[in-house]
């Protein structure tokens, strides 16, 4: 066989685009790959995180998905009014990436969640069911059995909001903290490439970007109150769900995962031998399991 013949065989290269919407005031940008006629998996991440989580996993799906990942506000290069001119709360989230995914037309889409990215993800799928295809979750809970002990102290801010319990978490929000996220429940941590943490290590220390940390801990109590609401989401439409778990997550633990057991009978839950941040150690494993969880619940027949 010559060369010719080999570059003339090969698959053509996964294009990923890197873009920019406006919705509403906030500059979104997002990662897209895949033709855009293709069905739609719209990719929300978590903290502290971005769309460069999914990386790995964008150039395995988009040969038969069109793929969109948008950082949300005050994470990664979207660019987000400063605090007092934005209520940074998941409410608000999800309103603007609601008018972003209106913004590109996206009448329907699954959903991959993780992290913060879940009540997000929640909340669109609540106020639009009919849009919602089909649900990945990669660590990101919607069961108060899934939350672990590392949320003793933020459950205490939520009780309390004082100064001094907000102060208490003031390591949260910071890149010592973030690297441990990612490292934390990991066998072998070589696996996990610094570019991540680091990213989001710089991102944590932009000016004022501690504080909307802070601000969005605080509100996560507001997704806690609603997880009944998510429930009755999933018991009513009964949308395909795949869990693809870290099971040494130190915050969201497998019990939140197999939960969806009681709403979805036909949930399928998969275990990783990983932490919160599973797709940098096993995003070949995970990439093959959601390929074909996608391929059998909303693949096009060609």
């Amino acid at each position: 066989m010559t060369f010719s013949t080999i570059a003339l065989s090969a698959s053509p290269a996964i294009k990923i685009h890197y873009r920019y919407k406006q919705a509403g005031n906030v500059k979104v940008f997002y990662r897209e790959a895949g033709d855009p006629k293709l069905p739609t998996l719209l990719m929300l991440h978590g903290f502290a995180g971005s769309s460069f989580m999914f990386r790995d996993l964008i150039p395995q799906l988009a040969d038969r998905y069109h793929l969109i990942a948008p950082d949300l506000p005050a994470f990664g290069f979207t660019e987000a009014p400063e605090r007092g001119e934005y209520a940074y709360t998941f409410d608000q989230l999800a309103k603007t990436i609601d008018q972003f995914t209106a913004g590109l037309n996206l009448d329907t889409y699954a959903l991959m969640v993780h992290d913060y990215g879940a009540p997000v993800g929640w909340r669109l799928a609540l106020a639009n069911p009919q849009r919602v295809t089909a649900i990945i979750s990669q660590n990101g809970n919607a069961y108060e059995e899934g939350l672990g002990e590392a949320w003793a102290t933020i459950q205490k801010y939520w009780q309390e909001p004082t100064p001094e319990n907000r102060s208490a978490l003031r390591e949260f929000p910071t890149p010592a903290s973030i690297k441990w996220q990612y490292l934390e429940g990991v066998t072998d941590q070589t696996l996990v490439s610094p570019d991540g943490y680091s990213l989001e290590g710089m991102q944590v220390l932009k000016p004022g970007n501690a504080e909307i940390q802070l601000d969005l801990l605080l509100d996560y109590a507001s997704n806690v109150k609603m997880y009944p609401l998510f429930q009755r989401y999933f018991r009513e439409y009964q949308p395909p769900l795949l869990a693809v778990w870290g099971k040494h997550d130190p915050f969201f633990m497998v019990e939140g995962a197999e939960a969806w057991k009681r709403d979805l009978p036909k949930a399928e839950i998969n275990f990783y031998n990983t932490g919160h941040f599973a797709l940098e150690t096993h995003a070949e494993e995970m990439g093959a399991d959601i390929r074909d969880f996608l391929d059998r619940h909303i693949r096009q027949p060609e």
